[in-house]
C-alpha cells in the first residue's frame, strides 16, 4: 500500500506534467493561427496554378512542343515500370495524438499493396524516416529525407522537396509517385490524403475541357510557358502540402495536450482525495489509540 509520501510525490509529478502539457498546448495554439493564415494564402495560388497548367495542357494536347523533362511528367508508364515512389509527410515529434499513427497506418496499407515491387521513398519528418528504417522484408530504398523543418516549413523546403520528387520520377523504372499527408480541415478535424502526385495525367489536372486561353496571345509561346510552369507547379503543390501538414500537426498537438491537461487535473483530484482519506484514517486510528489508552489507564 502506498504511503503518504508516495502519494505526495505522485501528485507533485502529475502537477509537473500538467504544467508541461499546458505550456505545449498554449505554444501550439499561438502557432496555429499563423499556420492557418499561411494555408489560406497558399491555397488560391496552388489552385489557380493547377487551373493554368490544366488549360495549357488541354490547349497543347497532341500538339507537342514540350521539353522531354516536362513531357515525362505526363507519361503513363504502366506495368513496364516496376518501381513505385512514395512521399510520406509526418511530424518530427510525437505528443500529437493519432496524427502520426494514422499516417503510418495509411503508409503501411500502401506498402502492402505494392510489396511485390521495388519501392523508393521520400520521407518528410523524423517519424516517417524512423518508420521506413525499421521496415524489414521489403525491397525498399529511402531516396531522400527531410527532417527538422516543422513548424517553420517554407517555400525553400518545398522547392527542395519538389526537386527531389522530380528527380525520383525522372528514373524510367519509377511508374508513379504517391503522396500521403494530413490535410488540415479545422482545429478539430484532420484528414488523411492519399493521391498520385505523378504522372500528372492521373491527377485532377487533366480534362477540365475549357478553352478560355485561345483568345490570348502568349510570349513566350504556350509550350515554353508550360515547360517552365510544370516544376513550379509541383513546388507550389508541395508547399501547400507542407503547410497543411504543419497546421494539422499543431491542431492535433493542441487537442492532445488539452486532453492530457484535463486528465492530469482529474488524476490530481483523485490522488488528493485518496491522500485526504488516508490522512483521515491515520488520524482516526491515532485518536482511537489515545482514547483506548486513556480508558485503560482510567480503569
Amino acid at each position: 500500500m502506498a504511503s503518504l509520501r508516495d502519494i505526495r510525490k505522485h501528485i507533485h509529478s502529475v502537477k509537473s506534467i500538467r504544467q508541461i502539457t499546458y505550456a505545449m498546448k498554449m505554444v501550439a495554439a499561438a502557432r496555429i493561427k499563423k499556420a492557418q493564415t499561411a494555408i489560406l494564402s497558399s491555397r488560391p495560388f496552388a489552385v489557380e496554378m493547377e487551373h493554368l497548367i490544366s488549360d495549357l495542357n488541354d490547349e497543347l494536347s497532341g500538339c507537342g512542343g514540350l521539353s522531354p523533362a516536362a513531357g515525362s511528367l505526363f507519361s503513363e508508364r504502366g506495368a513496364a515500370a516496376g518501381a513505385r515512389g512514395l512521399v510520406l509527410v509526418t511530424a518530427d515529434k510525437g505528443l500529437c495524438g493519432s496524427f502520426n499513427s494514422n499516417l503510418l497506418k495509411a503508409a503501411a496499407a500502401w506498402l502492402r499493396e505494392n510489396r511485390e515491387r521495388k519501392l523508393r521513398v521520400i520521407c518528410v519528418g523524423k517519424k516517417s524516416r524512423d518508420f521506413m528504417r525499421r521496415l524489414k522484408g521489403l525491397d525498399l530504398e529511402i531516396d531522400y529525407e527531410m527532417t527538422g523543418i516543422f513548424p517553420k516549413a517554407g517555400y525553400a523546403h518545398a522547392n527542395l522537396l519538389a526537386r527531389n520528387i522530380l528527380e525520383l520520377f525522372a528514373r524510367p523504372e519509377v511508374g508513379s509517385v504517391t503522396l500521403i499527408y494530413n490535410e488540415f480541415k479545422s482545429v478539430l478535424v484532420q484528414k488523411i490524403v492519399r493521391n498520385e502526385l505523378l504522372p500528372l495525367k492521373r491527377n485532377a489536372l487533366a480534362g477540365r475541357g475549357t478553352a478560355r486561353l485561345r483568345d490570348f496571345g502568349f510570349e513566350p509561346e504556350k509550350a515554353a510557358l508550360l515547360n517552365v510552369l510544370l516544376p513550379r507547379y509541383v513546388s507550389a503543390q508541395m508547399y501547400r502540402v507542407l503547410l497543411e501538414s504543419q497546421a494539422a500537426e499543431l491542431a492535433a498537438r493542441m487537442n492532445a495536450m488539452e486532453a492530457a491537461y484535463k486528465n492530469a487535473a482529474e488524476l490530481i483530484d483523485g490522488l488528493t482525495l485518496r491522500l485526504n482519506k488516508m490522512r483521515q484514517a491515520m488520524i482516526t486510528t491515532e485518536l482511537n489509540e489515545i482514547v483506548s489508552g486513556a480508558e485503560a489507564l482510567g480503569g
